[in-house]
């Protein structure tokens, strides 16, 4: 069975859409609107954020330190110590690689309530270039103690995903979209749950298991190979950490073998946290499909997709590959 929510008559060409990014900064919104306690900081990311109209309305809970992130996590951190729910967002790029040590140190090690919200994570600034893409963020951040670490497929669970991260007593890093308008995969029911994998489709042939802006390749992938007989479960792997070890567990024993699929480099990434756990529990085969060690190119996010083999047609053409090998 799917899980509830799950929108059962998904269809990619006539869904609505709209991009994570967005999604956060109507959270953000909402949740300054029901807790007058909430803070939100950014190192002047107002509008990648999607977070102006949340300075307009709550100037005195507003805070933009300018382009200093090393400043805006240690800042939040401080605000966290008192007691106040702290939401910083910004570009992942300069969050992840400048920040790493406060978001370990200040943020993480003393387990306080701050949210992250990282827009254009892993190629979609992709005109920027190589040093403007995160495809190393799950990596780093997957051994960072007390981080709980959380990548959304969609609009509506983007949107919930910042909700519950804010509730969540510790800190939370919600890796995010860019420009692209995603489409929505889940219903008005949906039910996200940290650290709980979705089932989006049943199958016993293997198991897809995607993250991320992914997770709607996978669907589409499944949906091809399911005409050519060969029926793949997938799974929306939207908390990567702390991972849901059950589900995947569960998915080696059923369908023998599991394909990994994230907008990652394939070192330390999801297809790598998917690894360990069924080489512990049930050995089966482990089919990495992301970024190789490599530094990805400039482009068009979407052309860079399709470049590293991440599109739906990628998707299928390696699991195509591994179910014949």
């Amino acid at each position: 069975m799917l899980a509830p929510g799950v929108d059962r008559s998904f269809d990619s060409a006539s869904h609505p859409r709209e991009s994570t990014r967005l999604a956060f900064g109507r959270a953000v919104l909402d949740l300054g609107a029901s807790n007058p306690d909430v803070v939100y900081l950014t190192a002047d990311g107002a509008t990648p954020t999607a977070t102006t109209e949340f300075f307009e309305k709550y100037p005195d809970r507003a805070f933009n330190v300018g382009i200093a992130e090393q400043n805006l996590i240690g800042m939040a951190a401080g605000m966290a110590s008192c007691g106040l729910p702290t939401i910083v967002g910004g570009y992942a790029p300069f969050l992840v690689f400048r920040s790493l040590e406060q978001i370990r140190d200040d943020a993480a090690y003393t387990k306080l309530n701050v949210t992250i919200g990282g827009v254009y994570t892993s190629m979609s600034l992709g005109t920027g270039g190589s040093t403007h893409h995160t495809t190393e963020d799950i990596s780093m951040f997957r051994s960072i103690a007390n981080l709980t670490l959380l990548s959304p497929a969609d609009a509506r669970e983007a949107y919930l995903a910042t909700i519950a991260a804010v509730a969540d007593p510790g800190a939370v890093f919600i890796r995010l979209g860019g420009r692209v308008a995603e489409p929505v995969l889940y219903a008005d029911d949906y039910d996200f749950q940290i650290g709980k994998a979705v089932t989006l489709r049943e199958g016993t042939a293997l198991t897809i298991v995607a993250t991320g802006s992914l997770v709607v390749h996978a669907a589409i992938a499944a949906d091809v190979l399911a005409a050519e007989g060969i029926n793949a479960r997938v799974v929306n792997m939207h908390t990567i950490k702390p991972l849901d070890e059950e589900v995947l567990v569960k998915a080696a024993e059923e369908t023998g073998r599991i394909v990994t699929v994230e907008e990652h480099t394939i070192l330390g990434g999801l297809g790598g946290a998917v690894a360990e756990v069924v080489s512990e529990h049930c050995p089966v085969p482990v089919k990495r499909i992301g970024i190789n060690d490599i530094f990805a190119s400039i482009g068009p996010a979407e052309e860079l997709q399709r470049k590293y083999g991440l599109t739906h047609e990628g998707v299928a053409s390696s699991v195509r590959e591994f179910v014949s090998g």
